[in-house]
């Protein structure tokens, strides 16, 4: 197993954003009150979930370099 390049400025990439919040998530709907978590279903939470992992996946298989800028 090998990191990718430039992994040091991962927490820039789109793909750990949405990796980061898919696995929030969940986490943050426990700690909700009952009250609240009988407004927000725990299939909406699933549903969001599993968007913000396929926004990952796409995230990963971006180009998320940054472009050089030209100096004019």
């Amino acid at each position: 197993m090998k990191l990718v390049p430039q992994w040091q400025q991962s927490y820039k990439w789109l793909s750990m954003h949405a990796l980061a919040l898919a696995g929030v998530l969940p986490s943050v709907w426990c700690s909700l009150p009952g009250e609240w978590r009988s407004v927000i279903p725990i299939s909406y939470v699933a549903i969001a979930a599993g968007i913000t992992s396929l926004l990952g996946i796409a995230g990963r298989l971006l180009d998320q370099s940054p472009k050089p800028t030209e100096n004019k």
